[in-house]
């Protein structure tokens, strides 16, 4: 970052008396966020997040129109903050307020997009079951929160502290977006020409139903990136509270089945078909008011939907912004997706697209 911006950190942390504090930086995501772990003497330590607001684009207006959002860019297109720490900081106090464990804000000014947080610790999922652990108790109990986030009523506007952010809807456009970028960027990513007109039209006969069904069933607060490496395990604490959340101030009101998908579909671990059959069981246990039917049916095509959602994200990481890395996520997503297509006769169609369309050899 500019000295500027270094500058501007270190009055920050001074005004808000973590000058004295020893900086650790830490290893970032694919996102224009920093993070920095502050180490106090003789205190515990805290997480200091920079979010700088000039490295995003307008996050979405709650009244634009879908040719505004269009016209405004991506993140109000797909209807992402923006990395804006407003959203951040009212998401957190709206998940503490339900009895999970969001982190506490310490100190924060949004207009510069800086905040301190409390430190939940490395006790990501992902890291614990690389290193051994169980994950069924961890599975569990992120599927216990859920059951929890689904009972609430999802609010209108978001508060926490001194913010408030608009829970805006997980919507037919939001949907489109996340799929129609997999048919500019795969072409790209696997060397293959550009999808012919047909195509493309086929692709939107068949996803405009069931975009109409997500937007129609968004019912409750999604964290919307709910997966592995965003659950850190509190296991001091007890119940619902032992499941440490991050990276939620993208959240919308959604379909129930959309965080279902982005933790059983994870793109950065497998996660197997009898953990997700597990899980899936768990939730519709704990909520028999649910029609379950339509529930997995709703689970598989919106799955499906975020899986090629998710593969055209690692293939702009590929070839966009040169990280290799995200290489190595995309056959497993691509085997998650031939589980949606087994599970559910209606993505009959989306097998005769792809097969089509992206030959085997280009399912990489």
């Amino acid at each position: 970052m500019s000295s500027e911006r270094d500058e501007l950190k270190a009055e920050f942390l001074a005004r808000q008396g973590f000058g004295d504090a020893r900086r650790e930086p830490l290893a970032g995501d694919a996102s224009t966020r920093l993070y920095e772990r502050l180490h106090r003497p003789g205190g515990a330590s805290l997480i200091f997040m920079d979010q700088p607001p000039a490295l995003e684009t307008q996050p979405c207006p709650p009244q634009a129109s879908p040719d505004e959002r269009r016209a405004l860019g991506y993140n109000a297109s797909a209807r992402l903050a923006a990395g804006r720490v407003d959203a951040f900081v009212a998401c957190a106090g709206w998940l503490r307020s339900q009895g999970l464990s969001a982190p506490e804000i310490i100190a924060a000014e949004p207009a510069v997009g800086l905040a301190v947080l409390e430190d939940l610790g490395d006790d990501q999922y992902a890291a614990l079951i690389a290193g051994g652990a169980d994950e069924a108790p961890l599975y569990d109990a992120a599927v216990d929160a859920l059951v929890q986030l689904h009972r609430a009523a999802a609010p209108k506007v978001l508060n926490g502290g001194d913010s408030s952010w608009p829970l805006l809807t997980y919507d037919s456009l939001v949907l489109q977006t996340g799929a129609g970028l997999f048919l500019e960027w795969w072409p790209k990513y696997a060397k293959m020409p550009p999808f012919p007109q047909g195509a493309l039209d086929e692709w939107e006969a068949f996803w405009a139903p069931i975009r109409a069904r997500g937007e129609a069933r968004a019912t409750v607060f999604c964290h919307r990136d709910y997966h592995a490496e965003n659950l850190i395990w509190l296991g001091r604490r007890s119940g619902v509270g032992r499941v440490g959340m991050i990276d939620f101030q993208d959240a919308l009101k959604a379909h129930p089945a959309w965080d279902f998908s982005m933790l059983l579909h994870d793109g950065r671990r497998e996660v197997s078909a009898e953990r997700e059959a597990a899980s899936l069981a768990r939730y519709l246990a704990a909520r028999p008011e649910i029609d379950r039917e339509a529930f997995l049916a709703d689970y598989h095509a919106l799955g499906a939907l975020n899986v090629i959602r998710i593969l055209f994200i690692f293939a702009r990481q590929v070839e966009h912004f040169e990280r290799p890395k995200y290489r190595t996520f995309t056959p497993r997503m691509w085997r998650y997706l031939e589980r949606c297509l087994v599970a559910a006769p209606e993505l009959k169609p989306l097998r005769a697209w792809l097969d089509a369309y992206v030959p085997l050899e280009k399912r990489i």
